[in-house]
């Protein structure tokens, strides 16, 4: 489907037209377009082929037209003018944190910036100051801004990763000369970001399989072509790397593939004690002047060689590596976790609304939830101070409830819960007096500004809010989120004891840019007794889809549901709330 690549033109016009000073509802009208056909739930190219493009939410004549060029010809004409005047690079400095489209036009208009190695040489320079609004405070945020998109750029998110994989797996597997083919490396391990993407085929025809691979249409430029591992760049300079291997080491080529590379040190000390050999080709006997394969087809089967029990992808890092390490000492005695799984999750807790800044009604969330299986939904808008993203007075705070009571009326087998994501001010104080807290059914306290603060004051801040009473749960509690920010300074441990001796769960949050708290936080948090929630901070039905991303988060986490307030039932859950 070609709906995403559209978006994201529609996207880059409106962010230019912005720089060039177009009218704000046309601006406007081109990043609604995109979010709405971003989460289109068929193929934009079938609308098309049936006239029904004009269904699609905001889409008029005009864009009907360019969607139309667009899939006729792979291109738009009116994108083309734009960038006759306005340069594309200008983006990737539109999207350093702390510069945004105002200022990247006034740096484009007065200083002819036009990407980042500009924007870099200019700050250095000193030659922003003077300009209106530009201090030395302002050159040093947007140098520390740099330093992050460029970051941010290196790595993908988990979901961006997992579109790239899932085509190229998709059409390998389409292949009659491929039995199998998996995604490896860091992205099945489900890590934060990926730098790149590993993907193992099975396949007596290696060399008919690498024609196929270099040459798909997702393939910019191929890197390295050989008879049984190539390399290729997809799309934004992505590295994709096939290995394609036989049946009867498919299972060791996995397990090795996979890594981590501490991961796979640690299995070959083990192998060693044992006078075994592991590779990515199997596992063998090293007794005797032969050695004599003794596993390789499965995973299961190589760690059986070695008297170990299955060991889950997200579970192979430095992160609880000594306790395998340790167990292997004693296989028999050797004891993972029963891991959290998807089935486990009974509903998401962190929801927005229409009622804020959300895209979806509090019905349409609803029945998403339904269909989803889950027992409950917690639509825990912004509060009132937050105005930048629709934050709630009282007034609409009480029509907010009376239209979730009137649903909760419609929809038998789900529960719609009040809920409210609060702001935790400069001096830890809650946004709402508490005979307002006293009303919603969850409270999660967030902080969204003053990230600039010391360690101390960040660390109370957060404190103070996980012991008032009414907070149920404190949101992405270290603030990252990447190519704007990273992770604020807090005492970490000072936080989970409060969180403990609170009784409040601490997020995690699975927007895939956020991933807050990421998977050191969420084991280290875990040994000290740390009730977690995992939550999709969704804002659009599609965000729901999210929770896979929160859920490998808690896995890698070394979490287990019964650690997991949202794997409660809805009777259960309602009982630890109202505690």
């Amino acid at each position: 489907m070609k709906n995403q690549s559209l978006a994201d033109i529609f996207n880059r016009m409106g962010v230019l037209l912005e720089i060039q000073g177009e009218n704000v509802f046309k601006v406007r009208a081109y990043h609604k377009a995109a979010d709405n056909i971003s989460q289109l739930g068929e193929d934009i190219q079938t609308l098309k082929d049936q006239g029904r493009l004009g269904d699609i939410p905001g889409i008029g004549k005009a864009l009907q037209d360019k969607i139309s060029e667009y899939l006729d010809t792979g291109g738009i004409s009116a994108y083309e003018r734009i960038l006759d005047a306005v340069p594309e690079t200008l983006l990737d400095v539109v999207h350093v944190p702390s510069v945004g489209p105002k200022k990247a036009k006034l740096f484009f208009d007065r200083l002819h910036i036009q990407d980042i190695a500009g924007l870099e040489s200019a700050a250095r320079s000193g030659a922003m100051l003077g300009l209106p609004g530009i201090k030395d405070k302002t050159v040093n945020n947007i140098l520390e801004g740099i330093r992050i998109f460029r970051a941010a750029q290196s790595r993908m998110t988990l979901d961006e990763a997992f579109i790239v994989a899932l085509y190229f797996v998709d059409q390998l597997k389409t292949l009659p000369q491929v039995s199998r083919a998996e995604i490896a490396g860091s992205l099945r391990r489900r890590k934060e970001s990926i730098r790149d993407i590993d993907i193992l085929a099975e396949s007596r025809e290696a060399d008919r399989v690498m024609d196929v691979f270099v040459g798909l249409p997702a393939v910019e430029s191929v890197q390295a072509r050989g008879e049984t591992k190539s390399s290729v760049l997809a799309r934004d300079h992505i590295q994709v790397d096939l290995r394609v291997v036989d049946s009867d080491c498919f299972g060791a080529a996995l397990l090795y593939l996979t890594g981590s590379k501490n991961f796979n040190i640690a299995l070959r000390q083990i192998a060693i004690k044992q006078k075994k050999k592991i590779s990515e080709y199997g596992v063998f006997s090293a007794q005797g002047p032969v050695e004599k394969k003794i596993a390789g087809t499965t995973e299961e089967e190589c760690f059986a060689a070695l008297g170990l029990p299955y060991v889950p992808p997200e579970l192979r890092e430095d992160i609880g590596l000594d306790h395998i390490l340790k167990g292997a000492e004693n296989p028999a005695g050797l004891q993972l976790p029963d891991l959290i799984q998807l089935k486990d999750i009974k509903g998401d807790l962190h929801v927005h609304s229409l009622w804020s800044d959300g895209r979806c009604s509090i019905r349409d969330l609803a029945q998403a939830a339904v269909a989803k299986g889950y027992e409950y939904i917690g639509i825990s808008d912004h509060s009132v101070s937050l105005k930048v993203a629709g934050g709630l007075g009282r007034e609409d705070l009480k029509k907010k409830k009376l239209e979730i009571d009137a649903l909760n009326k419609e929809f038998k087998n789900l529960r719609i819960l009040f809920g409210t994501e609060v702001e935790i001010d400069a001096d830890g104080n809650i946004d709402y007096p508490d005979e307002i807290l006293s009303q919603f059914d969850i409270v999660i306290a967030a902080i969204h500004n003053g990230f600039e603060q010391g360690r101390v004051q960040l660390t109370q801040r957060i404190i103070k809010a996980c012991h008032n009473d009414h907070v149920h749960v404190i949101a992405h509690p270290t603030g990252f989120h990447k190519g704007k920010r990273e992770a604020y300074d807090i005492d970490f441990e000072a936080v989970c004891d409060a969180a403990v001796s609170s009784r409040t769960c601490l997020e995690i949050n699975a927007f895939p840019v956020r991933l807050d708290l990421n998977a050191v936080n969420v084991h280290f948090a875990r040994g000290k007794g740390v009730s977690f929630v995992i939550n999709t901070d969704a804002h659009d039905i599609g965000h729901l889809d999210y929770m896979k991303y929160g859920l490998a988060v808690a896995r890698r986490g070394w979490l287990t549901k019964q650690q997991v307030l949202n794997t409660l039932s809805l009777k259960d859950l309602l009982k630890v709330l109202h505690k």
